[in-house]
């Protein structure tokens, strides 16, 4: 259940950023894995990644966001970047999504002591 809504807000959600934000470079999918990232970090802060016992915690990090973020896609996009001769993107993209997931992680830890 929690993969099946992970999974429809990704959807809806790269559908409205495409067009809004149509582009060659796969926006919908970097800020999609970035904002997952940011959550995950935000539900590390409240310490439901380390609740064993909170039913909830596998439905909302790996179902819900498991199904949200994209990887799998990612992996795809990078392949058709480069496939394309788009190197420089390619790059961009690869690189850039790892430090942006970790900069989300980092991002919502610090906001979360700041409250």
């Amino acid at each position: 259940m929690g993969g099946f809504i992970g999974a429809s807000l990704r959807y809806i959600s790269s559908l409205g950023l495409d067009k809004l934000y149509p582009s060659p470079f796969p926006s919908s999918t970097f800020l999609i894995n970035f904002l997952g990232c940011l959550l995950l970090g935000l539900l590390m802060n409240m310490g439901v990644t380390n609740t064993e016992s909170w039913p909830a915690k596998e439905f909302l990090t790996i179902g819900i966001l498991g199904g949200f973020t994209t990887f799998s896609t990612f992996g795809m996009e990078s392949f058709r970047l480069m496939e394309t001769g788009q190197l420089v993107t390619a790059l961009f993209y690869i690189v850039g999504s790892v430090i942006a997931g970790i900069f989300g992680i980092w991002l919502s830890q610090f906001l979360a002591k700041q409250i």
